[in-house]
């Protein structure tokens, strides 16, 4: 899933949340119904200024609209972690190991 569906979807789910329909949602960010099912589905990609307007219409920050892994379980955290472990360059897993020794 490329950006602007990942956006998209985020934007619908908490659309949703807010309990709004699509025809309110667009009434409160003064754009047409159509565009905002467009960028729902990740047809079309919001400017700035609209992006703010559908975050203030929603009450939630800008970067919740970008929070795209806020779905993702611990467990698949660790397993996307396990899986990707063998591909980090020398330099970044030592990051990653001053980082976690930080926790202990």
């Amino acid at each position: 899933m490329n950006n602007k569906q990942l956006l998209g979807k985020r934007i619908k789910e908490l659309r949703k949340a807010a309990s709004l329909t699509q025809e309110r949602l667009a009434e409160l960010i003064d754009i047409e119904t159509g565009s905002l099912s467009g960028i729902e589905s990740g047809r079309h990609f919001p400017s700035l200024p609209t992006l703010e307007k559908i975050a203030n219409s929603l009450n939630v920050e800008l970067k919740a609209l970008f929070d795209f892994n806020h779905h993702v379980s611990p467990e698949e955290m660790k397993q996307k972690i396990i899986n990707n472990i063998d591909k980090i360059d020398k330099e970044k897993l030592c990051f990653i190991y001053k980082f976690f020794e930080n926790f202990k």
